[in-house]
């Protein structure tokens, strides 16, 4: 967690994930990078970039500088490096590109989450970076003027799959001396005893060195409620999803746990790409 991209709109939500990340930076000795991209009235049209247009691109890219500047110079940025990027793109694509170019190690972002019409039809720039990256994404739903993480949920099937995002799983638990709470959701359709729950996830376990760590099987109607509920039940800090990714038809049938999260949950939000 050395380099940390924060993309801001400038609203209270994005300020919420510049102080989480601010809180996360200094504890590893990390940079950040804030990114603003400019979403033009005209964008995609062929007018973008022509000589008319230079005028009205400049007065929205010198605002989004003097925004950024005064963020800079915010209190808790105090002793972090702080990078700025004011990006011509679409938000998600933009937001994605950047982290790649840059090899980012988490993407912060705030979130007021989607409902109804706009979660089936829009969604929200959250939800597609979480879908999409490459890369951890952190979503932050309120402000959280002291960002500890000592109750890390994470939950899974525990396949053969997931090991690969679980090792930075084990990496996010450990640089906090979080306990990591491994939860298998039991649901009417997809059962499995105490017994071999436990089996499954100790079997997983092996091999990885968590600090802290406790197995724990909920039943549930279904396995968002599941997370939810257990996450509540234990006042847990932070809550943990590999996700696939999934795209077209098979996102809209299949939905994605992950992104309904990240919509629901009012806790942070961590995923992790398959």
């Amino acid at each position: 967690m050395k380099k940390i991209l924060i993309p801001t709109d400038f609203s209270d939500h994005a300020e919420y994930a510049l102080k989480v990340a601010a809180q996360i930076a200094k504890k590893n000795d990390g940079e950040i990078i804030l990114l603003h991209m400019l979403e033009l009235p005209h964008q995609g049209s062929d007018a973008v970039g022509s000589g008319s247009d230079i005028p009205e691109i400049m007065f929205f890219k010198n605002a989004a500088i003097r925004k950024l500047e005064d963020l800079m110079d915010e209190d808790y940025l105090d002793g972090i490096k702080v990078s700025e990027v004011v990006q011509f793109e679409l938000a998600f694509d933009g937001i994605l590109k950047i982290s790649q170019i840059n090899n980012v190690d988490l993407i912060v972002m705030g979130s007021h989450g989607a409902s109804g019409y706009k979660e089936m039809f829009i969604g929200s720039n959250a939800e597609k970076v979480v879908r999409n990256s490459e890369v951890p994404v952190l979503i932050i739903k309120k402000e959280e003027n002291d960002f500890q993480v000592d109750d890390f949920v994470f939950a899974s099937d525990f396949a053969d799959e997931v090991k690969k995002p679980f090792a930075k799983v084990v990496e996010f638990a450990n640089k906090f001396d979080a306990t990591l709470h491994l939860v298998t959701v039991n649901t009417p359709n997809n059962f499995k005893s105490t017994s071999v729950a436990e089996q499954t996830m100790n079997n997983f376990l092996k091999g990885f060195e968590v600090k802290k760590v406790a197995t724990h099987v909920y039943n549930e109607t279904n396995v968002e409620k599941g997370i939810l509920n257990f996450a509540n039940s234990i006042d847990a800090d932070l809550i943990g999803m590999s996700t696939h990714g999934r795209k077209g038809l098979s996102h809209f049938f299949n939905g994605s746990i992950s992104e309904d999260l990240v919509n629901h949950a009012t806790r942070p939000v961590v995923t992790f790409k398959i």
